[in-house]
């Protein structure tokens, strides 16, 4: 399966992605939804910034999924997993809502993709922030 991670710009993770410097991808919802047990070791996430074409492409390495039951459960992820997902914000108390669910996917071999593309997300919902498609050809433009 190939994933499309969609993300904030103004974060600037792609490049932290491509580097190695963030080699887990953390998604936190309130609801479970994709990539929740829909991705599995060996598929490709490719990633892009919001309104912006596909920059990069990595392969999933491993994944970990977690039910939160509190804030304390949140902390005990960003203690073991936080430099690695490198969080924007590390504190879940200054978080809009403590999130139900966590989802962190390892990343492996990384790379830049060497010809940026655009993709079609209709059908998906324009808030969709993950994709989940047999074949990334299906929506590239």
């Amino acid at each position: 399966m190939h994933h499309v991670a969609i993300m904030n710009p103004s974060w600037k993770l792609i490049p932290k992605i491509i580097s190695g410097e963030k080699s887990i991808e953390s998604r936190w919802y309130r609801t479970k939804r994709t990539p929740w047990n829909r991705i599995k070791k060996g598929d490709a996430v490719f990633f892009k910034n919001s309104g912006a074409p596909v920059l990069a492409r990595a392969d999933v390495c491993d994944i970990m999924q977690f039910v939160i039951r509190g804030a304390c459960d949140a902390e005990d992820i960003i203690l073991n997993y936080g430099k690695e997902i490198c969080l924007v914000e590390n504190d879940p108390s200054l978080w809009h809502a403590i999130p139900r669910y966590c989802i962190l996917v390892r990343l492996g071999h990384p790379c830049a993709v060497s010809m940026p593309f655009h993709i079609n997300k209709k059908g998906f919902g324009c808030g969709a922030a993950w994709l989940t498609i047999p074949d990334i050809a299906t929506i590239a433009l």
